[in-house]
């Protein structure tokens, strides 16, 4: 297989898991968050800047690929990594998800999706067929499979047919897939809020003996605790020796917990996304830098913090650059919004280590949340 998955222990107090995922551009220590790169670029970030802040494995967006440049172009300057210059590892996700969201008068069949581009209205088609085509132009390490991600609610009715046709399509994708020496392809979960469907989906799935296994459909609005409880009855049908990848997820609370629950891999663009409006993640809880209160406040971000920005500039400065829209304000808390997600899965998994990861977690909700409630975090 593309990438094989080491677990080196299992923390006696939590139950989660410490690993390593090998691919074919570097080893990943687990659990680990991944930024989004949904263009093929993490937004204001350079490469450089990813790595001394020792982000392991980024993701890109094959629906955005595919609309721009397009993956012809991106296969002939030698695929993501040489197009963007990052020689560590990549995961691509397949584009339905964005397909589903962005996408304006769409129409679902069972051989695929056909919609009109967000960008220029164009019509447009994705099948199973086409997102492999595509995957394997973008030559990322990890694929993921072509799926539906059902609206939340939904009819239970649907959600069923939704995932049914999901397993279809993925077993068209295994087949379609042309690079599985060189490429890991993940198959996806589904099954909305219901026990049974997710149960079935993971069973059905594990019977491919595919690489490594995703979890979608969740954080789409449901409560965190219908989420937890979800993955807490879909994981343990999960192969122990493979790797577990939770779509979309990102603050800091849904990380941990999410460890506990069995996961090795996170994304989201949460970080990235509310750095650009001034709000940041710190040792206290969620710091909105742009505020008038700190004006005049001359102290580093999070004191608590040795990230390139906390050592260098003040809050009062970055709400200037803010204010004033000025891109190195944006760049600077999308730096320490990284670093710090990034800081605190080192810290997940040093916990993991220690067999304290539920004593980690208390800690860590009472200075971030102020309370050790789940609501807290919403």
């Amino acid at each position: 297989m593309a990438v094989r998955y080491e677990l080196i222990k299992t923390c006696k107090q939590s139950g989660a898991r410490l690993g390593r995922l090998h691919t074919p551009h570097g080893t990943i220590e687990t659990p680990i968050f991944m930024p989004v790169g949904t263009q093929a670029t993490v937004k204001t970030m350079s490469p450089e800047e990813l790595k001394e802040m020792n982000a392991q494995i980024i993701l890109s967006n094959t629906y955005h690929l595919f609309l721009r440049p397009g993956h012809d172009i991106v296969k002939e300057a030698g695929g993501l990594h040489s197009f963007m210059n990052w020689d560590r590892p990549i995961l691509t996700d397949s584009g339905g998800f964005q397909v589903f969201s962005l996408s304006q008068l769409r129409n679902i069949t069972e051989e695929g999706v056909t919609f009109r581009s967000h960008l220029s209205g164009e019509k447009l088609f994705i099948s199973p067929e086409k997102a492999m085509e595509i995957q394997n132009a973008l030559g990322a390490d990890i694929i993921m499979a072509f799926d539906e991600c059902p609206p939340h609610p939904a009819e239970k009715a649907y959600v069923k047919a939704s995932t049914e046709r999901t397993y279809r399509w993925l077993k068209r994708c295994i087949k379609a897939h042309a690079r599985p020496h060189d490429q890991a392809l993940f198959g996806i979960v589904q099954g909305g809020m219901h026990q049974d469907l997710r149960e079935e989906s993971a069973k059905q799935l594990v019977e491919l003996d595919l690489p490594g296994y995703a979890v979608g459909g969740l954080s789409v609005g449901e409560p965190k605790e219908v989420m937890y409880e979800v993955l807490s009855y879909t994981t343990p049908h999960l192969p122990v020796h493979k790797p577990r990848y939770l779509m979309g997820v990102g603050s800091p609370d849904a990380l941990i917990q999410g460890a506990i629950l069995g996961i090795d891999m996170f994304d989201c663009v949460l970080p990235t996304r509310i750095a650009r409006n001034g709000t940041t993640m710190t040792s206290q809880g969620r710091l909105v830098v742009r505020n008038a209160k700190f004006a005049r406040d001359y102290t580093p971000l999070d004191p608590a913090c040795d990230c390139y920005t906390c050592r260098n500039y003040t809050r009062a400065y970055l709400r200037h650059l803010i204010k004033a829209d000025e891109t190195f304000g944006l760049r600077l808390t999308t730096y320490h919004n990284l670093y710090f997600l990034l800081k605190l899965m080192e810290q997940v998994r040093q916990a993991i280590r220690e067999d304290r990861l539920l004593d980690f977690r208390d800690e860590f909700m009472m200075k971030y949340y102020g309370s050790l409630s789940p609501n807290a975090a919403f």
